[in-house]
């Protein structure tokens, strides 16, 4: 069952909000309660059977147990040596990616062998963050039902945002008023409306009436088309799951962070990853990016930290790509997305010396339409349509089979 996909989904949230909302008016809403919602939730959510070879098959539920078994193990066993920096910091590290690595590798290998479950690259983040926490000693060992919500909290487990372990678990301990509660509440209710309105009304709308439109033509300007309709529908589709995401994570006061904020208005490509899919392009920032760069410096690797800087662009946002995938759309979109980077530093550095680029209204107003467009093909790229031929139109009388997760 995907997540916030269909009203089935919603039906079934009513049997865990009203409780909660009635628990919560009451000062009862506290983490025994979470923690037994999340359990059912996974049980219900985790059904479906994979078949991991001809003749064995296995439901979904006990890769989410084994997954959760092994990262256990692997911060039992990194805090146990002392989460000290050097090679067993980069074992942790690799041990937390292997299950990550083969649900990308063995459909590879065996194209008929299903592998690993809805939301793992997603958990597989949470992870790495109690890692790398870990070995910064910004925080203690966590416990096991720490551990455990922090990594499979059903709000958010499918697609994120991908909280952090520092925030996270302060919020879901809480004890909260009633007072407390009903402000939850009503920013549940807010982010809730506004992903109706994204998801099921303005994403579908332009999935309707505009993206099947384009896809179903091979002409170059459809295929521009495409890249317009498919970037405002990606972000109206992926921000209505993050607003209800959000909306279900503070009915259980745990406040997950923002993940959109105004993209579109971005000035810049830098500006623009601060505001798109906010959650992901920090986690990239802090532990990859920053942590190159640190290091970097550290070691004097290069005679310009500008050189740094722009590998350390390559280097975080080629990971970004393969984390999508291993499709060569996907690795091309993630060095797409380094370069367009690496140039803005470059300019950046220019700028100061050249006044050319001045501020006023008329040059941000450019600014915005040149990063909005460099964005839009980054976002084509990242569709894979550059060179697919176009989508055959259904038979008369039959209906599409194409959702969103097809395209």
């Amino acid at each position: 069952m995907i997540p916030y996909a269909n009203f089935t989904y919603f039906v079934l949230l009513l049997y865990v909000a009203v409780p909660t909302v009635i628990l919560g008016l009451f000062g009862r809403a506290v983490w025994r309660w979470a923690l037994l919602v999340t359990t059912v939730m996974l049980l219900v959510q985790y059904q479906d059977v994979l078949r991991l070879r001809h003749h064995f098959l296995v439901r979904d539920i006990w890769l989410v147990a084994a997954f959760a078994l092994w990262q256990w193990l692997i911060v039992r066993a990194f805090t146990g040596t002392g989460a000290r920096a050097g090679w067993l910091f980069y074992g942790a590290i690799g041990l937390s990616l292997l299950p990550l690595a083969l649900t990308k590798a063995i459909p590879l290998v065996s194209p008929k062998t299903q592998f690993g479950f809805l939301g793992i690259s997603y958990v597989t983040f949470r992870a790495l963050d109690v890692v790398f926490c870990l070995r910064d000693g910004v925080i203690a060992s966590p416990g096991t039902v720490d551990l455990f919500m922090f990594l499979f909290f059903f709000p958010t487990i499918s697609a994120g945002p991908i909280d952090r372990y520092r925030r996270f678990a302060p919020d879901w301990r809480k004890t909260r008023s009633r007072a407390e509660f009903l402000g939850d509440l009503d920013g549940a209710v807010h982010h809730f409306f506004r992903g109706l309105l994204y998801k099921f009304i303005v994403a579908a709308l332009i999935e309707q009436h505009w993206l099947k439109a384009a896809a179903h033509s091979g002409s170059l300007s459809a295929l521009f088309s495409y890249m317009y309709a498919y970037t405002f529908y990606l972000f109206f589709d992926f921000a209505g799951y993050s607003a209800f995401a959000i909306a279900i994570s503070y009915l259980f006061g745990v406040h997950t962070p923002e993940n959109f904020d105004r993209p579109f208005l971005a000035r810049n490509i830098r500006d623009f990853w601060n505001r798109w899919h906010i959650t992901l392009s920090f986690w990239f920032r802090d532990h990859v990016y920053m942590r190159f760069l640190l290091a970097a410096a550290r070691g004097k690797w290069f005679k310009s930290m500008q050189t740094a800087a722009i590998l350390g662009y390559f280097l975080a946002f080629g990971l970004m790509g393969l984390w999508h995938g291993i499709e060569p759309h996907y690795i091309l979109y993630g060095l797409y997305m380094a370069t367009l980077l690496s140039v803005f530093h470059i300019f950046s550095s220019w700028k100061k010396v050249h006044h050319y680029w001045r501020e006023g209204p008329l040059w941000n107003a450019l600014a915005i339409f040149i990063t909005f467009n460099a964005v839009c093909f980054g976002m084509l790229i990242f569709s894979g349509r550059i060179g697919a031929p176009p989508i055959a139109e259904p038979p008369p009388g039959k209906v599409s089979t194409s959702s969103s997760s097809d395209l």
